[in-house]
């Protein structure tokens, strides 16, 4: 960081996927489709749905706990929580509130943020700003999602595609020479009706009628959204990169939205990034919105294959339409 700026990394990971899971199997029983399909156009095998009685927050607390534990810090020394969700637990109070007190972490100032997919990458932003300007020491942003509770099972198009889980940072103060190097975050309302849910807000309160609509459920236009995305994630990934004074020659491992196979691989070759230097678990999760890249950047982690100094490039597309992408150099 520059001035009187300090740099902020990531102390610590955390995440947590649903116990059960529903297969492309299962899903041919369910709706018109086929496993190979599925694959084919997504990569997508499995993925983990949640029960019933479990709600965004109580994934949120399991992976935050995690993130604690691994960084070193207790509750208490929490500034600031954000959760990244649009699946939260109620309107009101916020799922970062509620997972505030089930954490006590009495100290830290606790809001949610909605920005679809790309709400993880929206939240670390924010918290980064806080740390670095001094306001906080530390901070705890949680991507979490319950997706099975808003998807339409009978809609072949979309129930095919989302999972649930959460994944969560902790970040402070690291080394000058470590931490988050930049950011880039962008929006377009213009494709406001791409990716959307109708009914439930302000626009459309729920009613019998919205209900009897099916307008509380996912609706995406798939052509439109997959040509968006193949577009912005490179676009997005290589500003970040140009903000940070690196270039795709320095990059170690990409980290990517996971929302189908065919986009991440569109976004690895404009990188010019092989395979084994881009994180995928799509196949075993599907698309968890703002939980999927805290969940896979945990995961490669306690793969042991991220080490200190390597260059990471997270980068993401979501509802809005929005997009965001962040360059970190790995350690404390």
């Amino acid at each position: 960081m520059l001035g009187h700026k300090r740099s902020v990394g990531i102390l610590g990971v955390g995440s947590t996927l649903p116990e059960n899971i529903i297969t492309n199997r299962d899903l041919e029983t369910m709706v018109d489709t086929s496993s190979e399909w599925i694959i084919s156009r997504t990569g997508i095998r499995e993925r983990h749905i949640a029960g019933p009685d479990i709600a965004t927050s109580d994934l949120s607390l399991t992976a935050g706990r995690q993130a604690l534990e691994r960084a070193g810090i207790e509750a208490q020394e929490l500034d600031l929580i954000i959760v990244a969700t649009a699946t939260p637990d109620m309107p009101f109070p916020s799922t970062a509130c509620i997972v505030q007190a089930a954490l006590g972490a009495n100290n830290a100032a606790a809001f949610d943020l909605e920005a679809a997919c790309s709400g993880f990458l929206y939240g670390v932003a924010v918290a980064e700003q806080f740390i670095s300007s001094k306001t906080y020491d530390t901070a705890l942003v949680i991507g979490a999602e319950t997706l099975s509770k808003i998807t339409n099972w009978s809609d072949r198009n979309t129930c095919v595609l989302f999972g649930d889980g959460a994944g969560a940072c902790v970040l402070g103060p690291v080394s000058n020479d470590r931490g988050i190097l930049s950011h880039y975050l962008g929006a377009d309302g213009r494709g406001k009706e791409l990716l959307q849910i109708r009914g439930g807000g302000s626009r459309k309160p729920t009613s019998i009628d919205t209900v009897r609509q099916k307008l509380h459920y996912i609706e995406m236009q798939g052509a439109e959204v997959y040509k968006f995305a193949v577009r912005i994630m490179g676009e997005a990934a290589l500003k970040a990169l140009q903000r940070s004074g690196l270039s795709r020659e320095d990059v170690d491992f990409l980290v990517p939205h996971q929302a189908n196979h065919r986009i991440i691989k569109a976004v690895a070759r404009r990188l010019r990034l092989p395979p084994e230097q881009v994180i995928v678990n799509v196949d075993r999760c599907g698309n968890m919105s703002a939980a999927s890249i805290p969940v896979a950047l945990d995961e490669a982690i306690i793969a042991g294959r991220i080490n200190a100094d390597d260059i990471l490039v997270l980068v993401a597309f979501g509802g809005g339409l929005t997009w965001g992408a962040t360059v970190i150099k790995w350690g404390t």
